[in-house]
């Protein structure tokens, strides 16, 4: 007989010591990056007593379980990333990092905790699953392509017979009401790429502009123009943003320098406007620097894709947070959001979604606590059953046969 959603709550609130105590032991000991082994070991001991079959990355520290259900059916799959940041933790908190210049800042601790919470839940119930569930614990999310290495090593056909057929994630943000649901179909999430390029000038005595080719005033008009094809090129119903984080020039006060170095980021919400918007950055800059007898050796590097959430999916979402925490606590989101996420990669080759789990802290109002990514972020970990519950019930609804 199906479980209640009241029932299978209250069991992920019985269960919290042990998702809190995961997750302040994973938080204490943040690593970065694609390999992860103090990380991983917490990862496999939470496996160990459960009946999951369950494999480790070639490339990566990348953990994946299988746990078969009691009668056949499809694959379904959960995910929870597990790396941190190169950030100094300010907190404050007693389990604060305890690695120097390293900090779980994206609460990808919280993630792992409820995902191993979500398999002891389901791993008590596999006589109510008719299927498979995959939990994906991959390193790298941030920014190291850790789903991509995943996904090459074979994660969607790790179950043969019954290739991973829908996906699911949830991501914690401090800067979403405490309990809350987030969510919206189609583009979630954007594209990100970063770029950089050199302008190339010549050199000179500052006091001589007009016998060198100065670069500074290039890469600065070379700025400005960027903003403007940004707002006079890019359709405003499929926007793009374009920044420029970086600029270095020079070396003294009286020397006009050979080149100047600029580095920024690109998001857009279409492969299209990705792809445009990517040759207009190299276009404009070439050409600017042209109109001065410059020129521009123009680099980008490709970063994760849009994240697409299926809108199916993503009403599922809503419709079940509702039955497990009620209607008030599930949102639909206006609008994406300009960060991006490497799940983008799974949701290319499965119908899914990533959902946002609200955690802002008591006490504070979340258009003002500090954000994922900040040294000072700090998340409410009452509804960390919630997202147990959540992941659990996502599996049960896929697999109920």
């Amino acid at each position: 007989m199906p479980i209640s959603a009241t029932e299978l709550l209250s069991a992920a609130y019985s269960d919290a010591d042990r998702t809190i105590d995961l997750r302040r032991r994973l938080h204490r000991h943040p690593e970065i990056g694609l390999h992860l082994p103090k990380t991983q070991t917490m990862v496999l001991e939470a496996f160990a007593d459960l009946p999951i079959e369950v494999t480790t990355g070639t490339t990566t520290s990348s953990v994946v379980g299988v746990l078969r259900g009691a009668r056949p059916g499809p694959t379904y799959l959960l995910r929870g990333d597990m790396d941190g940041l190169p950030v100094q933790e300010d907190t404050g908190l007693p389990f604060a990092s305890e690695e120097p210049g390293a900090m779980h800042a994206c609460g990808h601790d919280t993630h792992v905790a409820m995902l191993l919470g979500a398999a002891r839940l389901l791993a008590e119930r596999r006589d109510l699953l008719a299927g498979q569930v995959v939990f994906m614990v991959q390193p790298g999310e941030e920014g190291f392509h850790g789903a991509r290495y995943m996904l090459e090593e074979g994660l969607l056909d790790v179950v043969p017979e019954a290739p991973v057929s829908g996906a699911f994630a949830l991501h914690i943000t401090s800067t979403f009401a405490s309990g809350s649901i987030n969510v919206r179909p189609v583009p979630m999430m954007a594209a990100a790429d970063q770029w950089r390029m050199v302008v190339r000038g010549r050199g000179g005595h500052a006091s001589m502009p007009h016998a060198a080719a100065d670069p500074i005033p290039v890469a600065a008009e070379i700025v400005l123009a960027l903003q403007s094809m940004v707002t006079r090129r890019v359709d405003v119903f499929d926007p793009a943003v374009v920044t420029v984080a970086r600029i270095a020039a020079g070396s003294t006060s009286n020397v006009i320098p050979d080149t100047a170095f600029l580095e920024g980021t690109i998001r857009t919400l279409s492969a299209d406007q990705r792809a445009q918007v990517i040759a207009g950055v190299e276009r404009v800059a070439t050409h600017v620097a042209g109109a001065h007898e410059m020129t521009v050796e123009f680099v980008h590097d490709e970063g994760y894709p849009v994240t697409v959430n299926d809108a199916g999916v993503a009403a599922q979402v809503l419709e079940t947070a509702a039955g497990l925490l009620g209607d008030r606590a599930t949102s639909l989101m206006r609008a994406p959001l300009m960060g991006a996420e490497d799940f983008s990669y799974v949701l290319e080759r499965v119908p899914g979604a990533l959902a946002f789990l609200g955690a802002c802290p008591p006490g504070l109002e979340p258009e003002s606590a500090p954000g994922n990514h900040s040294n000072l972020v700090v998340f409410d970990e009452e509804p960390l059953p919630a997202g147990v519950a959540l992941y659990a019930q996502m599996a049960l609804e896929a697999l109920a046969g």
